[in-house]
């Protein structure tokens, strides 16, 4: 049974009491991800992290990394937070489940919670739920990562006058900026679209 979750906007929907992720995605776990055990090195869980959303941007149309805004400045996303509970190994020649489980949007970030589950024939979907057992039973790891949008304000500048030295960047912080309307658009859609199917 699929219901809505009116608590919170964010997380889709919940089949059972489990709730039904925004985005899935199976990935295969090679030899490059892998120590010399076998195992995937710890940080290689934020690589499929990020390949997950990347991978969610791309469906929903959009470079969700460099965005340009209407004056021509180039917007992007970097990671400033990022919180990670290992669970279970992952192993070399493994299918691994990514998903995004909620995202919450806030002015100038998109906090995305997401986890790596073991696959399994009976993944997690609307139309084909685990049990609450299963599903936390297949949990390799989870994640919140918080992504900021920020306004490059690195600009090159000549340390002296002497033409033999190059022009360095100068070490001007980027700035936050909010969150561009087009990204947020499509996030509240299809945070609505997977809501009310």
């Amino acid at each position: 049974m699929i219901k809505n979750n009116s608590k919170n906007t964010n997380t889709v929907a919940s089949v059972d009491g489990e709730c039904v992720p925004l985005f899935t995605k199976d990935y295969n776990v090679y030899i490059n991800h892998t120590d010399a055990g076998g195992i995937v090195y710890h940080a290689n869980h934020l690589v499929f992290f990020e390949n997950c959303r990347r991978d969610w941007f791309g469906k929903l149309n959009l470079n969700g990394y460099f965005l340009q805004t209407d004056d021509g400045e180039i917007q992007h996303f970097v990671v400033s937070q990022a919180d990670l509970q290992y669970k279970k190994a992952i192993l070399l020649d493994e299918v691994i489940n990514v998903r995004i489980d909620k995202v919450e949007l806030k002015p100038a970030s998109i906090i995305f919670y997401q986890s790596i589950h073991r696959h399994s024939p009976n993944s997690l979907s609307p139309d084909n739920a685990n049990s609450n057992a299963n599903a936390s039973s297949s949990l390799l790891s989870s994640g919140k990562i918080v992504i900021a949008c920020v306004q490059n304000q690195v600009k090159t500048k000549p340390v002296s006058n002497n033409k033999a030295d190059t022009a360095v960047a100068s070490t001007t912080p980027m700035r936050p900026i909010r969150v561009p309307k087009n990204l947020r658009d499509a996030i509240e859609q299809a945070i609505y679209e997977q809501l009310n199917t």
